[in-house]
């Protein structure tokens, strides 16, 4: 959630942030005024109360003096009815204040290019050298019909469509995969959780995907719970409404979860394959640091889902999202796209950004530094195992349609 008091204190800067998110200036105007008056209103509200415990302190006096009190009864109900009134309207005000500002996304660091959407993105380095064949390569999901290591028919009987069943060699580099990503992420200084898969309304509010985003979720029937679409969810909010010991920041977390994602805004798109699925593996990054610290806490987990790529042979660029292509919640996001050569392009493979004190202030998570301060919370793909999945079928194939596995992950397969 941006900070209420930066839209009062500098109307402009927010404004032309937020502009360039497809946030209007009547929104903003409308947010700026309805905080200005709840303030006026909770200030009557504070006088009021003032005068009602002088009333009151004074009706003790008369008491005690054995004065007449019944006037001054009279006045202090009256002052316990407008106090009343002017809580409720409070009340009310805060409630549509938060509902508002809980759907305005997170203003853009300065560094972020200015675009309208992923075209304007911009390509900061591109590393590693793609694969050349002699052969004309396939599209993951020619190779899995081939070799029958990817079944979309039975995924969609078990299920529906946009899942799949995996097996044989797939499914093992889909567990040697996620063991990988979790011991090189450990070996960079991140601590593993295991995380509940399914989260309440809270959490989801906490980092960003509520209530926004509700239609991409997959809801529980008869519950306020939710399959999480992302661990990023869960480790941030291992740390919700907590005050923080500065010197245990950062914290930095990983950890394998399946993830669930309606993506119903995604008709149509990568109806084929495993590109974009309902339900997928993914290990997280999640780091939680002071103010101070996530600048540098960015550079290093955008390198180590760099470094995990670049380990596992794969050709691969590194991509500035600009301010419309941005995510609700992120102030800046690298994307890190892997090339596949079934498909003759680069895909996203992970997605690294910073949130700031945006997660936190909704979340509450604070760190004590003197006084109480928001921290800033970051989270980030090492990596999205399904796609990574895709990468090394595509890249390692071979002209019957099966593939080799990469050196670093066969001791992961019981292989030599």
């Amino acid at each position: 959630m941006i900070d209420i008091k930066l839209l009062q204190t500098d109307f402009e800067y927010c404004r032309t942030k937020l502009k360039l998110r497809g946030i209007s200036d009547e929104i903003l105007t409308n947010i700026q005024n309805m905080s200005a008056n709840t303030k006026k209103t909770r200030q009557e509200m504070e006088a009021v109360q003032a005068t009602q415990n002088s009333m009151s302190a004074k009706f003790g006096e008369y008491k005690r003096e054995q004065k007449e009190t019944a006037k001054l009864q009279t006045e202090i109900n009256n002052l316990k009815a407008q106090k009343q009134i002017l809580e409720e309207s409070v009340k009310s005000s805060e409630q549509k204040l938060a509902e508002l500002l809980s759907n305005i996304p997170n203003i853009p660091d300065d560094i972020v290019p200015v675009g309208d959407d992923e075209n304007d993105n911009v390509i900061l380095e591109q590393i590693g050298v793609k694969p050349k064949f002699d052969f004309e390569p396939l599209n993951h999901w020619d190779m899995g019909e081939k070799t029958g290591v990817l079944d979309f028919a039975r995924g969609v009987k078990i299920s529906k469509s946009r899942f799949v069943a995996t097996t044989d060699t797939v499914a093992k580099l889909e567990r040697a995969l996620g063991n990988y990503f979790l011991d090189f992420n450990s070996k960079a200084g991140f601590t593993e959780w295991s995380v509940p898969f399914v989260a309440n309304r809270q959490a989801l509010y906490g980092t960003g995907q509520l209530p926004k985003f509700e239609e991409d979720l997959f809801r529980l029937d008869g519950e306020s719970l939710y399959l999480i679409p992302t661990a990023e969810v869960s480790l941030t909010n291992l740390y919700a409404g907590e005050i923080l010991d500065i010197k245990n920041l950062p914290l930095l977390l990983t950890a394998k979860t399946a993830c669930f994602r309606k993506e119903a805004g995604s008709a149509g798109l990568d109806t084929r394959g495993m590109i974009r699925l309902h339900q997928f593996d993914k290990v997280e990054m999640v780091a939680i640091t002071t103010q101070e610290q996530s600048a540098n806490v960015f550079d290093k987990m955008v390198q180590n889902s760099c470094d995990i790529l670049s380990s596992l042979g794969l050709a691969y660029r590194i991509v500035e999202l600009c301010s419309g292509d941005l995510g609700f919640s992120a102030t800046r996001t690298i994307d890190i796209e892997v090339w596949l050569p079934g498909q003759g392009r680069y895909r996203e493979i992970s997605s690294v950004s910073n949130t700031k004190e945006f997660q936190a202030r909704r979340a509450k998570i604070r760190y004590k530094d003197g006084k109480n301060r928001l921290a800033h919370t970051l989270n980030g793909s090492a990596l999205a195992v399904g796609r990574c999945v895709v990468a090394v079928m595509e890249n390692y194939q071979k002209p019957d349609g099966t593939f080799t596995i990469p050196e670093v992950l066969r001791p992961y397969m019981d292989m030599s």
